[in-house]
């Protein structure tokens, strides 16, 4: 290799062989970083002058002389990835959202540290908010100094009427109601704002929890292909989802240590930075079982469920809802949520007698009012309380 990137050649091999890298996908990488070097040195540029700008340039270039498709551009991506890391290129230069994306950052150390959200809630919240203040005019500081009850509603009317469903309205309504307080208390805002959001029209246990039906689980879980490492993963994903009623957060949150064997037990990190611990099934243990010794690659992450592919990284919320998109198009299915399986592990168990206190401490529900909504599709406990209607049945 020749050009300011040579002396680099073998920290990047290394890198992307403690990432777990394949050695095909090793060589494509070492490839594509010798004829960006080529072609930086052919400009008299250094590696420290490989901007954002620049790499566009190199890759027109690469797209006009042979065509850059979806490898290339990965092989790309994991070298500017490591030498960024080693400080050996600059990273991305600011872009005209900075004041944005500063004070998220901010707001997602308030949420962490004031609040003690969890991770999944932080994201949540803060992708709530950056719409939010992504609406606002630059420059930033100026328009929240500005900022009145007219416009918090105003902005919520808009968005609330193109949102897909009561809930998604319900968590912008959440999320803009947070950052109205956090903008109060940092002085950001003239005065409390919270109370120009208005509530969406959407009523507790108005609406019957929507199960699924026996054979529609065995589709889904049959979905994924046993032949594939991500269809072992995906199997085990979603044989957790449907047997223990874990949300989807919950799930991404599984590391190696919290499967305990010999106990025969799961601990389970739920909302409020509650640690609990659930008894294993064995479909549950066969499946993680499958999945760790036939299909996990080895890596460096602790958690459960990682990337199929190098690098390997932990499955996020975001990860589990794709696995279960997937798995609902394979099996004939409209797109579902992965908390769908949640309700149906609910229904079945109150369907087959189970009282509704142990349904709610399986699904870990703080308060009995969340699992009261169950209670409407026990048909057959409903019977005894409905009173005959008045003159005959009609």
């Amino acid at each position: 290799m020749t050009g300011p990137l040579a002396s680099y050649e073998c920290r990047l091999r290394s890198e992307l062989v403690r990432l777990g890298y394949a050695t095909s996908s090793v060589s494509d990488a070492v490839r594509m970083m010798r004829r960006l070097s080529v072609w930086l040195r052919e400009r008299g540029l250094a590696a420290a002058e490989l901007t954002v700008p620049v790499l566009e340039d190199f890759l027109a270039a690469r797209r006009k002389s042979c065509g850059a498709g979806p490898l290339a551009r990965r092989s790309l991506g994991a070298v500017i990835t490591i030498l960024r890391d080693g400080g050996v290129v600059p990273g991305p230069e600011p872009g005209g959202d900075t004041a944005v994306e500063v004070l998220l950052a901010d707001y997602r150390a308030y949420l962490r540290g004031e609040r003690g959200l969890a991770a999944e809630s932080v994201r949540c919240y803060a992708s709530q908010a950056r719409t939010f203040l992504a609406w606002l005019p630059e420059p930033l500081e100026e328009s929240l100094a500005r900022l009145d009850a007219a416009q918090v509603t105003a902005f919520m009317v808009r968005q609330t009427a193109v949102a897909r469903s009561v809930w998604s309205a319900k968590a912008l309504v959440t999320g803009v109601r947070s950052l109205l307080r956090y903008l109060h208390v940092e002085g950001l805002v003239a005065g409390p704002l919270t109370a120009a959001v208005p509530a969406v029209a959407g009523w507790r246990l108005a609406s019957l929890p929507r199960g699924l039906e026996p054979d529609q689980v065995a589709a889904l879980l049959a979905a994924p292909d046993p032949g594939t490492a991500a269809g072992q993963r995906d199997q085990a994903v979603l044989t957790v989802l449907a047997r223990l009623g874990l949300r989807g957060a919950e799930v991404a949150a599984l590391t190696l240590a919290d499967v305990d064997w010999r106990a025969g037990q799961l601990v389970v990190r739920g909302k409020g930075s509650r640690v609990e611990r659930l008894p294993l099934p064995v479909e549950v243990g066969e499946a993680l079982a499958g999945y760790l010794t036939g299909a996990r690659p080895r890596c460096s992450s602790p958690a459960l469920f990682v990337t199929a592919r190098a690098p390997y990284r932990a499955l996020t919320g975001s990860s589990i809802r794709a696995i279960m998109g997937r798995a609902c198009a394979n099996a004939g299915l409209p797109r579902l949520g992965a908390h769908r399986l949640r309700h149906t592990l609910a229904t079945a168990m109150l369907r087959s007698g189970t009282p509704l206190a142990e349904v709610g401490q399986v699904l870990r529900h703080r308060s009995q009012l969340s699992t009261a909504i169950y209670a409407k599709v026990d048909h057959t406990a409903l019977r005894t309380l409905a009173r005959p209607w008045p003159g005959g049945a009609r």
